[in-house]
């Protein structure tokens, strides 16, 4: 039997669903997920196992107009995968209307050769009445290679998507080990599992602010713990104070929750110690994004 395998870049616009889609097609999570628009900055890859194929998925920022060093960088890790791919999956939700956001995406495929798949999200959401029309109209403005709907969080459609995918694909070789589910390190994991928990725990701005450093992982065998310390880094005294919260309590709850996430990804006890720094407008220099990882 011939073995398929490939790499698919997630596109879309912002809080279409991508991380979530990426952490249920693989039964794991190792995307944040949040439902504030722009939570993924850097491109994640992750590795599905399939019965004679293996997909290489690299979620993106979401695409958007940008504005400031740190969007203009997200956009351009995003655009930077069109032509590096075998499959672009352009994921989209199942909204009634095809909105100027998307005609700005789709105007940036069209400049590409890569086959692009598009996939109809959050199914669950809207009138299935609705679905047909959609798929039509898009059908219209560009020539995609497959339609498929979906419910990334309701795990509806996946499979189909995937036999989709791998059917597209051409034959290639086995990329990675069967046991690898990311080449991402767990720093960086854990890194953004602590954004993500502030992403849910504080409010307006302050998240968009945020970066999230680890330095120290220290695995220690004869405790059967692993030893983290991270830094928080805000902009301004004011989201510091924000973060911390009143007697320490919003950092604690940041610091718990995260904590228990990282126990599960890691298979042990973890013991999690977070601080706070202000980097004054660090998402607009470009010195401090590069220190932060963003480059």
């Amino acid at each position: 039997m011939s073995f398929k395998s490939g790499f698919i870049s997630i596109i879309g616009r912002p809080n279409v669903g991508k991380s979530t889609l990426l952490n249920t097609i693989l039964g794991e999570k190792i995307v944040i997920v949040s439902n504030k628009p722009q939570t993924t900055r850097n491109k994640v890859l992750g590795i599905k196992h399939l019965s004679g194929g293996q997909i290489v998925f690299i979620d993106t920022p979401g695409i958007h107009k940008s504005k400031g060093h740190l969007n203009e960088y997200m956009i351009k890790e995003a655009l930077r995968t069109l032509k590096e791919v075998d499959i672009l999956l352009y994921l989209v939700e199942a909204d009634k209307t095809i909105r100027e956001r998307d005609l700005f995406i789709i105007d940036k495929l069209k400049k590409v050769p890569t086959p692009v798949v598009l996939c109809i999200n959050k199914i669950d959401r809207y009138n299935r009445d609705a679905l047909l029309p959609l798929i039509a109209n898009y059908a219209k403005i560009f020539n995609f290679k497959e339609i498929v709907p979906i419910s990334a969080l309701k795990n509806n459609g996946i499979n189909i998507l995937l036999k989709t995918l791998l059917s597209i694909l051409p034959e290639g070789p086995k990329y990675f080990p069967d046991d690898a589910l990311t080449d991402i390190p767990e720093r960086f994991i854990v890194a953004e599992i602590i954004r993500e928990k502030i992403f849910e725990s504080v409010c307006k701005e302050v998240p968009y602010s945020v970066a999230s450093v680890v330095d120290m992982f220290k695995e220690e065998p004869a405790k059967n713990i692993i030893s983290i310390m991270a830094t928080i880094y805000v902009e301004r005294s004011s989201q510091k104070g924000i973060i911390i919260g009143e007697g320490g309590k919003k950092l604690k709850e940041i610091g718990t929750r995260a904590r228990k996430d990282i126990e599960r990804l890691l298979g042990t006890k973890v013991f999690l110690k977070l601080f706070v720094s202000v980097k004054k407008d660090w998402t607009k220099n470009l010195k401090k994004l590069k220190d932060f990882g963003y480059h």
